[in-house]
């Protein structure tokens, strides 16, 4: 077990039970050495809890690029995949809810929806989940389905992935590429931020084009989160931050969660793993000088990213610390990092 506990901003568990649910038990509670993620890998790993994402697969006609060959040779610029339709998304988030609720009866892991439940989940040595929309496909503008999400413990959201949803439109991958894709919110996209901010749900702003982005800047009164982002000025990929953005989510107290995907990582945009920390130490040495120690945290996208070869899956985190350690980080800012900042940006979203 690591010594610091790891709270993350994002992870796509959920995706992989989706995709085999007759397997759930084994690829939940087992080590099959499948994916970045399971619960004895968990423990070996010192994580703790996190964001577990909602999100809607975008299906892909026969003549579709192969998005990950053509990630590994920028420069690069994919089309939006098409908005997924309601009725299409509404039965598969149920499925992977049901998912998160039933690994909650096993015992090992509690939806938390206070960060008081997050700090009692972790003194009980459960995993301590948020349930996230990554996408909100499987609500309509007219939000009523939002309600019946709050009520079944949604307490996160980013309003598209990166496709267009009737709330807004996402980014594209591209490199190298600004943010600035194209147009922000639409109207119900602003009624979602003024509801979200009602009901205390944080607004995720990865995945977000930069008018969205400035949109919810603009209506928001909570803090802005980007849960698994990285920053632009090292790596000019359209998902990440651009120094501007960093700048204004400082202002706003909000943080930014480290995103591990080798792509947005990488200066050159190569979506291929790579061996050293390098790349992930100058993307949080840039971070922390924008935003300030209490700004930056871990968003990994575990399970749905190539990750780094010296990290591999959630067993490399003990290594990810002391590569900060090493690096010169000490021992109150590796922990501000691996937990405390998520905590503490939650109770000002939330409330305590």
């Amino acid at each position: 077990m690591s010594p610091v506990p790891v709270f993350d901003g994002h992870n796509d568990f959920l995706l992989r039970l989706l995709r085999a649910p007759e397997r759930r038990e084994t690829t939940w509670l087992t080590d099959t050495g499948e994916g970045h993620l399971d619960l004895p890998r968990m423990r070996r790993g010192g994580f703790a809890g996190g964001f577990f994402a909602v999100y809607i697969p975008s299906p892909r006609a026969h003549d579709d690029p192969d998005f990950d060959r053509v990630m590994r040779t920028p420069p690069f610029a994919l089309p939006l995949p098409e908005e997924v339709p309601y009725a299409t998304a509404l039965p598969i988030a149920m499925a992977m809810v049901g998912h998160l609720k039933w690994m909650e009866r096993t015992g090992h892991l509690a939806i938390c929806t206070s960060v008081a439940e997050i700090r009692a989940a972790m003194a009980a040595g459960k995993i301590a989940a948020i349930l996230h929309f990554e996408g909100c496909e499987p609500i309509l503008p007219d939000l009523d389905a939002l309600h019946v999400w709050h009520a079944a413990g949604l307490r996160s959201l980013g309003p598209v992935w990166s496709r267009p949803t009737a709330f807004g439109h996402g980014v594209p991958f591209a490199f190298p590429s600004s943010p600035d894709t194209g147009d922000g919110l639409t109207e119900a996209g602003k009624r979602l931020v003024k509801e979200c901010n009602a009901l205390k749900i944080m607004l995720d702003l990865s995945h977000l084009n930069e008018k969205g982005f400035d949109d919810i800047a603009a209506l928001s009164d909570a803090p802005l989160v980007a849960t698994h982002s990285n920053a632009h000025a090292v790596t000019p990929s359209s998902r990440n931050l651009t120094d501007r953005q960093l700048a204004i989510i400082a202002e706003s107290d909000g943080m930014v969660g480290l995103n591990y995907a080798a792509g947005f990582l990488r200066p050159d945009g190569i979506g291929e793993t790579f061996t050293g920390w390098d790349p992930v130490l100058r993307h949080l040495d840039h971070l922390i000088g924008k935003l300030g120690e209490d700004r930056v945290g871990l968003g990994s996208d575990f399970d749905g990213a190539t990750m780094p070869a010296d990290l591999g899956d959630v067993t490399g985190l003990p290594q990810l610390l002391e590569a900060l350690a090493a690096h010169g980080y000490g021992a109150a800012l590796i922990e501000k990092i691996a937990h405390r900042n998520w905590l503490a940006v939650l109770e000002r979203v939330w409330g305590a």
